[in-house]
C-alpha cells in the first residue's frame, strides 16, 4: 500500500490518499481538493474522517460529490473491521481530543492514522470544545496495547511509531 502524504490548508493538515492496485482511498481531506484530485488515477472506494474539525474535512463535500464513495466516520462506523477490497482496516474509538475521535489501522501493513489523537511527541488539545482529558488518558491506555512497530499518521506533523511514543511521549508516560 502506498501512502501518499498531502499538507493542505493554512494548518497543515495532512490529508493522507492511500493507494493499492489503482483503487485508492482518502483520509481526512481537508481544504485543498485540487491537490488530492492530483495524486489519483483509478477509482476511489471511500473518504475516512478521523474527526470533524475544520481543516480535516474542508473538502469532504467535493470529495464525496466527485467521487461518489463510501464515507467512514464515528457516525457511520462501529468499532470492527472494514472490508474496502484491496483495503482492509480496523476502526478504533478514541474519544479525548473530541468526541468523534477514531482512528483506522491497516493490520496488513501495521500502519495507523490517528487524525489530532497522538503527535510525535505529543497528543491533541483537549481544551477544544468537545475534548476531554479523561477520555483522552483512557484512548491512550487503549492504544498502548497495540505493536511498537505500528507506524502512526498524525492530522499534523511527522509521521512516528507506536514504540517510540510509547518511549518518548510524555503523555504516554504520565
Amino acid at each position: 500500500m502506498k501512502v501518499n502524504i498531502i499538507k493542505n490548508g493554512v494548518l497543515e493538515e495532512n490529508c493522507y490518499v492511500l493507494e493499492e492496485d489503482n483503487k485508492f482511498l482518502i483520509i481526512d481531506p481537508g481544504s485543498e481538493f485540487n491537490k488530492i484530485k492530483e495524486v489519483i488515477n483509478g477509482e476511489v472506494l471511500g473518504v475516512l474522517i478521523t474527526h470533524r474539525h475544520f481543516d480535516h474535512i474542508g473538502a469532504l463535500e467535493q470529495c464525496l460529490k466527485e467521487y461518489r464513495c463510501a464515507i467512514y466516520d464515528r457516525g457511520s462506523t462501529n468499532e470492527e473491521t472494514y472490508n474496502a477490497f484491496p483495503f482492509s482496516f480496523n476502526v478504533i474509538y478514541t474519544p479525548g481530543h473530541t468526541m468523534d475521535s477514531i482512528c483506522f489501522y491497516f493490520y496488513k501493513d501495521k500502519v495507523m492514522f490517528v487524525g489530532d489523537f497522538i503527535f510525535k511527541d505529543s497528543i491533541g488539545r483537549c481544551d477544544l470544545e468537545g475534548g476531554n482529558i479523561s477520555l483522552m488518558k483512557e484512548s491512550i491506555e487503549k492504544i498502548k496495547k497495540y505493536d511498537d512497530d505500528i507506524t502512526i499518521y498524525p492530522g499534523h506533523g511527522e509521521f512516528t511509531t507506536l514504540g517510540r511514543e510509547k518511549l518518548e511521549n510524555y503523555y504516554f508516560n504520565k
